[in-house]
């Protein structure tokens, strides 16, 4: 990957905060939107969630995950130019750690009332690879590795 789409990898990851979940709900593909904070290098994807929701009832029961991170619509002719990437891997379970829950605060403050809630928690996105489009004819597979190389960028 040239060091101008590493750049652009880093940026979407780093800037965006809305994804979408690809869970496996009973054999079967269930997608939902969720906020994300990515750890410095990469290495961690994670998401606060309720265990009274349906991704995260699947997380507890097949721990294979997607998590899809997409530039924002800026009405643009193409929309196939907006850069996007897919990170597939495992999720699991995160116990108590304040340095995540003082950086997940400081990106999304308004979510602190999810703080007072029993059922909400951390889960931990362990990337296996991902797919990075970074616009039309610009299609990266990258491994694990490659993906915690672009945090350098």
């Amino acid at each position: 990957m040239n060091s101008e789409d590493t750049v652009a990898l880093a940026r979407l990851l780093r800037g965006a905060r809305i994804a979408h979940l690809g869970t496996l709900r009973q054999g079967a593909p269930l997608v939902s939107m969720t906020l994300y904070l990515a750890a410095p290098g990469f290495d961690a994807f994670h998401v606060h969630v309720s265990r009274l929701a349906w991704h995260t009832q699947d997380m507890s029961a097949d721990p294979r995950v997607a998590l899809s991170v997409a530039q924002a619509d800026d009405a643009r002719e193409d929309p196939f130019t907006l850069g996007r990437v897919t990170i597939r891997g495992e999720a699991a379970p995160v116990a108590d750690d304040p340095a995540l829950k003082d950086a997940w605060l400081a990106r999304f403050p308004a979510q602190a009332v999810n703080f007072t809630l029993a059922d909400f928690g951390f889960w931990r996105l362990a990337p296996r690879d991902a797919r990075f489009v970074a616009g039309y004819g610009r299609i990266h597979n990258l491994s694990a590795a490659e993906l915690t190389a672009a945090a350098r960028a």
